[in-house]
Order: C-alpha cells, then sequence, then structure tokens
C-alpha cells in the first residue's frame, strides 16, 4: 500500500506542492486494522491521528445506564482521532473501534507538532482539517436538536451509504438517537417514498 491515497487527499483539501507533500508523508506510517480491532479503548490516552483510506469506524461510549451509544460514524478518507484526550491530553471515555478491515496511514502526536512547526502548508491543512471537524461537530449537534428522525436518517443514508452495508441497524439507531423499533419504521417509510418518487420519473 503506497502513501498515494494520502497526497491525494492533502492535495485535495488544499494545494500543497508536491514535494511539501512528500516531505508531510513521509512522518505518517502505515498501520492496518482486522475488523473489530480497536483503534482506541476508553480509559486510555489518544496518542494517534489516523487517516482512514479504506474500511469502517465507529466511535461509541456508555450512558449512565450501562447503554452502548455510537457516538460517530468514520468512513474512507476521513481523519480519525479522539480530539479531546489527543490534545489536551486526557484520557478517553470513547471507544473506536473497526467496523471492517480498515487501512490507512497514522502519525504520532509528537510528529504531529513537528510538522505543525516546520511545514507551514501542513499547519493551514491541520486547520483546514480542524475547521472541517468542528462544523461536522457542531452540525450533528444541532440536528438532534433541530431535525426530526426522519430527517437525521435521510441526511445519513444519503451522505454516508456505505455505513448501512457495514454497521448493526442497533449501531445506526443509537446514532440517530432513536429505538431499533423506530429505525425499522423510518426505514420502511422511507423505501415506500423512495419506491413512489421512482414511479413518478420520466
Amino acid at each position: 500500500m503506497n502513501k498515494q491515497p494520502l497526497t491525494d487527499f492533502i492535495q485535495s483539501t488544499m494545494p500543497v506542492p508536491t514535494p511539501v507533500v512528500d516531505k508531510i508523508t513521509a512522518h505518517f506510517e502505515e498501520k492496518a486494522f482486522n475488523k473489530n480491532d480497536y483503534f482506541l479503548k476508553a480509559g486510555s490516552v489518544s496518542n494517534e491521528y489516523y487517516f482512514l483510506a479504506e474500511g469502517v469506524m465507529r466511535a461509541f461510549t456508555f450512558d449512565t445506564d450501562g447503554n452502548e451509544v455510537t457516538t460517530y460514524f468514520y468512513t474512507r478518507n476521513r481523519v480519525v482521532f479522539e480530539a479531546s484526550s489527543f490534545f489536551m491530553p486526557t484520557i478517553s471515555t470513547e471507544n473506536i473501534q473497526a467496523l471492517t478491515a480498515c487501512e490507512g496511514y497514522v502519525i504520532t502526536f509528537d510528529n504531529l507538532n513537528i510538522l505543525f512547526h516546520s511545514i507551514p502548508e501542513f499547519r493551514e491543512f491541520g486547520r483546514a482539517m480542524l475547521v472541517r471537524e468542528f462544523v461536522a461537530f457542531k452540525q450533528r449537534t444541532l440536528a438532534m436538536i433541530n431535525k426530526s428522525a426522519e430527517e437525521r436518517y435521510e441526511s445519513l443514508i444519503t451522505t454516508e451509504q456505505e455505513i448501512f452495508k457495514y454497521a448493526h441497524l442497533k449501531y445506526i439507531a443509537s446514532y440517530l438517537g432513536i429505538t431499533d423499533t423506530s429505525l425499522s419504521r423510518i426505514r420502511r417509510e422511507f423505501a415506500k417514498k423512495e419506491l413512489k418518487k421512482a414511479h413518478f420519473l420520466p
């Protein structure tokens, strides 16, 4: 596995000269996970920043009643890390686990800091990634308040279809903040709506 996917991702985020990208990617190491392997376990401190080139990962925690709650899904061409634990650093209360076999590239916190301080282009890239992840987090937080479960489901299946291929429905239900039963009902209604729309196509 070469580092072309990582190179392409960086250059798609912002124009960076190839020699500079080569300097950046040299600090990343290839790392693969088998299905069900943990990238991060609750109770430990996150020290790795991972670019996911292939596969799907899930972040989850437990509520006060001990129920497992999915907090995030990561699909290919996403950066995987637990921000508060990685940057503070603090002990993580989240787990991040591979739902499929995963391939990607990892960099440690110390090496990430070296890049931040030595390569201005990477500093801008890092800033862009933080903004992107913050916006995604903000949008998800607001969606849990001002969007219906049906709207949240439609948004997820429209933008992240890969999740539905590999994640258990109970994981998706907890991510959407609904019960398994409600998810089943919403899926049926959505399928009927899509079928009806298809019948009206020319």
